[in-house]
């Protein structure tokens, strides 16, 4: 049997046919079948991209209804070709003519990214059919749409020339539904652009009526936001002559305002210039940052956008922060904010899903333009009621009587009304709840008042308030103490005024109730700190004559009142402050007046006078031995050692007396004749008992009387020096001499 044998050239070749007809139908595009009721279709998914094919692109068409696959060429129509290209194919399975629109929206914010983000162009140059001619393109300011008829079943390549790298979406329409669409979209567009104009014009012009920078911030917002969703909706090319390729520098330039305007008004009106400086230094250089990224969208608006979009998001995060921190501090403005920056943070969660392509639908790009315009106006509601709840505080806004009721509501004072005619007394608020009391039990007659009024003060609060009747005019102002539910006193000032009726009665009185108990008890501390020794709190000199002398005046007409004056010198103290130091020597000083007041009955006294100098008023002792014994007991209290750091200091004292009598003219006299006393008790070398003598007070003026004889002896050479010798008995030598000065 003789073998066939094919050449192996020939063989070869038929090998290439045989796999060049298997493999073509899998590498053919699968058409997209279309019926009458196909209002929308969605190409996205079913068109294939092919990269840098050049001017000249070939490409091999779906299977037509014979089954045939054809290759077509398809060359450039655009001066500047990419070398992108998109195939799809469709299927008209009826048995009539079709007509529909190729729609491919020049930006689309499902998936256009965070950094170097897609900001739209011209998506397609011209589509070219696997029949017939060149589709027609359809005017359209925001797409680029095509109309193209299919015939009754009947299969077509569609192969289009990109005019950009990407194709986000790719839309087949039928014609009256995409109109209708298109002015329901229109018809939206309108109405949240007519709010977003409103919003930004009302919130301008009241920036002009009140002046602050509370609203220039808030209206720069709103235009921000404005102008952007003008952009996202096509609405700039129809006001402004916006040059092709240019929308995307518009779009950037958008996006950098409105995340500028929002860090401006977070820091204008969480006022945080206040709180600290550095936050104005940051916001400012974050400003000037965003300035710059503001110029660069001027020549790639794409890193423009994206940095402007990371910044939008650090505002809203740092923004949650300081406004949680500030609410958490009870600052009213950010309480007022949270629910406005609460619905930002949701908006901008769900423009993160949207731009990530997570969000993929056609409504969800106008839901979040909407979205935006309701965060503004909710906003701006905040804003406003900030500036009718507190805005009075600019000059000219208010009335003097609403001025007068938020200073009385700002200085917390009660607010005292007396009806006179139904003799009912209200405060607001209520002042019993504040003293322990149940609430309202003083809202009644002005009698109810005088129980917890103190026994002093009722008769001058009824006094006041009948003489007010009487006249008519005048007003009340009076300092009370009212008594608190645990017996404590509480002091008020009421200050009032009487409010005259048409028939010239006092129909009320009204005024304010400030509670001035921690301004008494101030004033008494300072009363007791002016009269009384920091360091011992014993009375001081003033407050010790103040006292004498009024014993004093008692002594002249009770003979059982015969006061005694001790003046008690420390000896040698300031040695103890030098060797062992100042706050050894208090330490001391306290012991010395503790031992001292111990020795002391109801009616005596004791006072430091200066440093380490006491004095005593003794009036529970006349015997002259009692008192001797008294002034005993103090030199002996002093005298008892005093133990500090592991040593036993051992103290004396000079102490000088003087009873009282009738000779006496006042109470400095008195106590100068004590202190002359102690001084020669010093002069005999301390710790002594010395009462005064008469002799003592001339004791000083003989000395000073003497040093100016001394001076003027010299002064006229009556002093003569002579030397006197010293001659010894046993052999009278001369041992020596004595000098003397003789005063001549």
């Amino acid at each position: 049997m003789k073998k066939f044998q094919i050449p192996r050239l020939p063989a070869f070749l038929l090998a290439f046919l045989v796999l060049s007809s298997i493999t073509l139908p899998a590498l053919a595009i699968e058409p997209i079948k279309i019926s009458r009721d196909d209002v929308a279709l969605d190409l996205s998914k079913a068109v294939q991209i092919y990269r840098n094919k050049g001017s000249n692109f070939q490409v091999s068409t779906a299977p037509g209804v014979d089954g045939v696959v054809r290759r077509i060429e398809v060359e450039a129509k655009g001066p500047k070709s990419s070398g992108d290209w998109a195939v799809f194919a469709l299927a008209n399975t009826t048995d009539q003519q079709l007509d529909r629109l190729i729609v491919a929206p020049h930006f689309r914010l499902v998936g256009s990214g965070i950094i170097w983000p897609d900001l739209g162009s011209n998506r397609i140059t011209a589509i070219t059919p696997s029949e017939g001619f060149a589709l027609d393109r359809q005017p359209s300011p925001d797409s680029d749409v095509f109309l193209v008829t299919l015939n009754p079943n009947s299969v077509v390549t569609f192969v289009a020339e990109l005019a950009s790298p990407k194709l986000p979406q790719i839309y087949l329409w039928d014609p009256g539904a995409y109109k209708d669409t298109v002015n329901s979209y229109t018809l939206y567009h309108g109405i949240v652009i007519g709010i977003a104009g409103l919003l930004a014009l009302f919130l301008t012009i009241l920036f002009v009526v009140k002046g602050t920078s509370l609203f220039p911030a808030t209206a720069a917002l709103a235009w921000a936001v404005l102008a952007y969703i003008c952009i996202d909706f096509g609405f700039l090319s129809k006001i402004l002559a916006v040059a092709p390729g240019n929308e995307q520098i518009w779009r950037a330039g958008s996006e950098v305002a409105l995340a500028g305007t929002l860090l401006v008004f977070l820091f204008t009106y969480l006022n945080l210039n206040r709180w600290h400086g550095h936050f104005s230094y940051g916001v400012f250089a974050w400003i000037v940052a965003l300035a710059a990224i503001a110029g660069i969208s001027v020549y790639d608006p794409a890193i423009a956008a994206g940095l402007a979009r990371i910044s939008l998001a650090a505002t809203a995060v740092i923004g949650i922060g300081l406004i949680g921190y500030f609410s958490f501090r009870a600052y009213d403005r950010a309480i007022m904010l949270i629910p406005s920056w609460l619905m930002l943070l949701v908006w901008l969660v769900g423009t993160w899903l949207t731009i990530e392509g997570k969000l993929n639908n056609d409504i969800v790009q106008p839901a979040l333009d909407g979205g935006l315009i309701l965060i503004v106006l909710l906003i701006g509601f905040t804003v406003m009621q900030h500036a009718l709840a507190g805005g009075g505080v600019h000059q000219g806004l208010f009335s003097d009587l609403e001025r007068q009721a938020l200073a009385i509501s700002g200085s917390g004072d009660l607010v005292w009304d007396w009806d006179v005619p139904r003799d009912r007394v209200v405060t607001k608020p209520d002042i019993a709840p504040l003293l322990g009391l149940p609430a309202g039990s003083l809202h009644g007659a002005a009698r109810t008042w005088l129980p917890v009024l103190h026994g002093e003060d009722r008769d001058a609060f009824r006094t006041t308030l009948d003489v007010v009747l009487e006249h008519r005019r005048g007003k009340v102002t009076q300092d009370f103490r009212l008594r608190g539910a645990d017996g404590h006193y509480h002091w008020y000032t009421l200050r009032a005024r009487p409010v005259i009726g048409s028939d010239g009665e006092i129909i009320r009185c009204v005024g304010t109730l400030v509670d001035m108990t921690e301004h008494k008890k101030a004033e008494e501390r300072l009363l007791h700190d002016a009269v009384h020794d920091n360091l011992t709190g014993l009375p001081n000199r003033e407050l010790f004559l103040n006292r004498l002398e009024a014993m004093i005046a008692i002594a002249k007409t009770e003979e059982n009142v015969r006061p005694t004056v001790f003046v008690i010198d420390i000896d040698r103290f300031k040695h103890v402050n030098e060797s062992l130091g100042m706050s050894a020597g208090d330490t001391m000083l306290l012991t010395v007046a503790r031992r001292l007041h111990r020795l002391l009955k109801p009616r005596d006294s004791l006072s430091r006078f200066t440093g380490d100098q006491f004095a005593l008023m003794l009036l529970s002792e006349q015997d002259p031995g009692s008192v001797a014994g008294v002034a005993d007991a103090i030199r002996q209290a002093v005298r008892t050692p005093i133990t500090f750091a592991k040593r036993e200091i051992v103290l004396t004292a000079s102490i000088g007396l003087i009873g009282w009598t009738a000779s006496q003219s006042s109470a400095e006299d008195m106590l100068k004749d004590a202190e002359l006393a102690m001084q020669q008790a010093k002069r005999f070398g301390g710790d002594r008992i010395e009462p005064f003598r008469p002799a003592f007070r001339s004791v000083g003026s003989d000395r000073l009387q003497l040093e100016s004889d001394l001076r003027r002896a010299i002064e006229r050479h009556e002093i003569k020096l002579a030397y006197q010798p010293i001659v010894r008995l046993e052999d009278r030598s001369v041992a020596g001499f004595e000098a003397l000065l003789r005063w001549e």
